[in-house]
């Protein structure tokens, strides 16, 4: 930062920092939309990041997420790319947007689109998707926070089935496969078998640590270990898919609906997405046109109020009836 600049942004935070919150925040958009028409975008673009983040700090919400989507104008302008220093200065302005700011929202999917655009994710810098899950797992909205996590890093699973067993263990009991589902599949339609089983396997993990005196059933061969949950059968289910995603072969893949058929139906609205999982590992054609991804994603993460999915994300409850039995399906 030259020095002309940084007597700039020291004199405007001394402003913010006075409670001059008004004329800080115009004054700003006038220096950095000087140095923009002069194509200086590295200047305009530090004076907004030092200003966005005074006042976003001094809780200006409003204020400073205008600063930041201006910001983030000059990076489209610009051309920048997500590289780490340039999505670093995104995500600390991020993680300073106070809860509920409707500009936050904006900004995360402004984000999004700019790294979509100019860096090697089409569907946005998976960061930038795990920072934003986080966020707004941290504030309990879970449709957001599975979104963004379904598409975040390496690290995203493990908050992902954080995410669905706290909300679970607001439920029945009877419910685990239901939200356990909830990582499992959008992981699965994704093509991110990894990640599916990894999801599973923690949430698993949880509701064996949590409930000692749940039934469990081990069962081992020469190149598979499964844990079998004799009264939580889509529990079952979903071990004995990844398995058979792994594996392949569509009469596998057939014989697990059957068996299960009952149980999937309870569910309420898994058909979309076993036939696109179907499609993808085991070379069963949809028999319809199936929507896309996201679209699916949303069918699963809820909006309806019905098949199994809670209306508001609030209330934290997925409805569905108890299995009829309790017997090893």
């Amino acid at each position: 930062m030259n020095t002309r600049i940084e007597k700039t942004t020291e004199r405007l935070k001394l402003r913010i920092e006075e409670g001059q919150y008004y004329e800080a925040h115009q004054q700003l958009r006038v220096v950095a939309s000087r140095y923009a028409k002069q194509e200086n975008y590295a200047a305009a673009i530090e004076i907004l990041f030092s200003g966005a983040q005074s006042l976003l700090k001094a809780g200006q919400g409003g204020s400073g997420g205008d600063l930041c989507l201006f910001l983030l104008d000059l990076y489209q302008r610009a051309e920048w790319k997500p590289d780490v220093e340039n999505r670093g200065k995104l995500l600390t302005l991020l993680r300073l947007f106070p809860a509920g700011e409707p500009s936050r929202k904006r900004f995360i999917g402004e984000i999004i689109t700019w790294s979509s655009k100019f860096g090697e994710y089409p569907a946005g810098d998976p960061e930038v998707h795990h920072i934003a899950g986080c966020l707004y797992a941290e504030e309990n909205e879970a449709y957001d926070a599975e979104r963004h996590l379904a598409l975040g890093t390496k690290d995203s699973p493990e908050h992902f089935a954080r995410l669905e067993y706290e909300w679970y263990t607001q439920d029945q009991s009877h419910t685990a496969g239901l939200y356990a589902a909830r990582a499992v599949f959008p992981y699965l339609m994704l093509g991110n078998l990894r990640d599916a089983n990894r999801s599973l396997k923690l949430f698993t993990g949880k509701l064996t640590e949590e409930n000692q005196g749940l039934a469990v059933q081990d069962i081992s061969s020469t190149d598979t270990d499964i844990r079998i949950y004799p009264s939580l059968p889509l529990i079952n289910f979903l071990n004995l898919l990844l398995v058979a995603a792994e594996r392949g072969g569509a009469d596998l893949f057939r014989q697990l609906g059957n068996q299960y058929g009952a149980h999937i139906q309870e569910a309420g609205n898994w058909d979309e997405a076993l036939e696109q999982i179907g499609e993808m590992y085991f070379d069963i054609p949809v028999r319809r046109q199936a929507n896309s991804l996201f679209d699916m994603m949303g069918g699963l993460f809820g909006g309806g109020g019905g098949g199994g999915v809670p209306a508001q994300p609030k209330s934290r409850r997925v409805e569905a009836p108890p299995p009829p039995t309790m017997d090893l399906d």
